[in-house]
């Protein structure tokens, strides 16, 4: 046994025994195991291994194993841990406006939504098997006190689980809280409320990683990062951050070959921490409002962020051992935007393998499956490139007009799996040439992205969570 190989085994089993199912590849990436779904995307950015039993056929009557009501409204994805699935979701005493799909800024006719209406912040443990209710917890009972984008809901962020505990984060409520898989509460703490650029609301989720919790915190009077202990919530550390807004991007720890550290997105630029809080690496020059979730692949960091308004859009791909200000983009063209040719110019440094300034998402994460780096734009078009060189595959390939994109992609089984707000997912052959095998529907709204666990997809539509499988899997 080589040297490399042992210190994988020894690093899938110490993982094993935190009851998160994943180990790491050679180039330092964490490979999903198809077993759990601890976290937002998975422990691998939305990829798991092939498995025949994975659907890539559905509808809403079609290879469902069971659909259960889940009251109220969320955008949060599901987590999973052996028996038990996990989501959120927040209730409202009164009635609410239908979130209206598509792109749109606040202040418009369709924009931040207020509400005086008694909310209820709900955790629920479904059963794997059955779908059932198992139980519920209420972990915050009163009137949101703030407002929220249309399309975003009060419980948008994703729980954690290490496979004893589940760890929930509300935003909106500056609630913290850990529950063991009985539903007792272990621990619950306050984090105050601040409120976003056009009150727009929260979204960035928590994540977990040995025995701290971490979240993010962008808001237009005090952002922050910090780090929580996952066994009696102490604050350990937390460290101010210039941010002057919102963020909704979910923080990525990066192992890789020389070090581990907490990557963070913003609007001002992305960050780079050790998991002490100290500062590593940054980059300045992101869009107005960031969304996607920073993840690995090939030994690299990916990092995106796009607003449709216009301006830098930017995409990065870092390599490790990156230290101070990195940036690539002047000042001049950081204040005014670059604003024409997309992706535009393919762009790299010592520290950084490849950039784009105007191939990044709004709302999309991008995947890496195989060697490729697939951009799932939101309004429907799929570009792919190199994921070590950023070099173009093939540029924008159209879904279909008219469906707008939310929830981030996945992949399994050699295919690409996208979902629009629709509730349509659209099969697409994996590789160098674009090919749309087929439509599964499910005719409702859908903005979270799903969670994929032991042959299972679970999919979160507005009303409903769907456990999907191939035939009696």
């Amino acid at each position: 046994m080589t040297l490399q190989r042992f210190v994988l085994l020894v690093f899938c089993t110490v993982v094993i025994t935190l009851g998160i199912s994943a180990c790491l590849t050679a180039d330092g990436t964490a490979q999903q195991d198809g077993a759990e779904w601890p976290q937002f995307r998975g422990l691998a950015a939305g990829v798991v291994p092939d498995d025949p039993n994975l659907p890539e056929t559905w509808s809403d009557t079609e290879n469902v194993v069971w659909a259960t009501d889940i009251p109220g409204l969320s955008w949060s994805s599901p987590v999973i841990t052996g028996d038990h699935v996990f989501v959120t979701s927040a209730i409202s005493a009164g009635d609410e406006p239908d979130p209206i799909k598509g792109l749109y800024d606040p202040g418009m006719e369709n924009g931040s939504e207020g509400s005086n209406n008694e909310h209820r912040w709900m955790l629920y443990d479904l059963s794997f098997q059955t779908g059932q209710i198992r139980w519920q917890r209420e972990l915050h009972s009163a009137p949101p006190p703030m407002k929220r984008h249309l399309k975003n809901s009060f419980a948008s962020e994703t729980p954690v689980t290490d496979g004893r505990r589940v760890y929930v984060y509300f935003g909106s409520i500056g609630l913290l809280g850990a529950f063991n898989l009985s539903g007792e509460t272990v621990w619950t703490q306050e984090i105050d409320v601040y409120n976003t650029t056009l009150e727009m609301g929260t979204a960035a989720s928590p994540i977990l990683y040995g025995d701290r919790v971490y979240i993010v915190n962008d808001n237009t009077t005090r952002s922050f990062v910090a780090a929580y202990n996952k066994d009696n919530g102490d604050e350990l550390w937390r460290v101010d951050r210039d941010e002057r807004g919102q963020n909704w991007a979910t923080p990525f720890v990066w192992e890789n070959e020389l070090r581990t550290e907490l990557v963070t997105a913003g609007t001002q630029g992305v960050r780079s921490y050790d998991l002490d809080g100290q500062l590593l690496w940054e980059i300045h020059g992101m869009s107005g409002l960031t969304i996607p979730t920073p993840f690995a692949s090939h030994g690299l960091v990916y990092i995106s962020s796009g607003y449709p308004g216009g301006g830098l859009r930017p995409v990065y791909a870092v390599r490790p051992g990156a230290a101070g200000d990195i940036s690539l983009f002047p000042e001049e063209a950081m204040r005014s935007g670059i604003t024409s040719g997309f992706p535009g110019t393919l762009t790299s440094s010592e520290n950084i393998a490849w950039s784009y300034p105007l191939l990044g998402t709004y709302n999309t994460t991008a995947i890496v499956y195989g060697d490729t780096y697939y951009t799932l734009l939101d309004r429907g078009f799929l570009v792919a490139h190199d994921a070590r060189t950023g070099e173009e595959v093939y540029s924008r390939k159209r879904l279909e007009i008219g469906n707008g994109f939310t929830a981030s992609p996945w992949a399994y089984n050699g295919k690409l799996f996208l979902l629009s707000e629709d509730g349509e997912t659209y099969v697409v052959e994996a590789g160098s040439e674009f090919n749309i095998l087929h439509k599964n529907p499910l005719n409702e709204m859908t903005l979270a992205t799903p969670a994929i666990a032991r042959g299972s997809l679970f999919v979160r539509t507005q009303s409903k969570l769907y456990r999907i499988a191939k035939g009696d899997s």
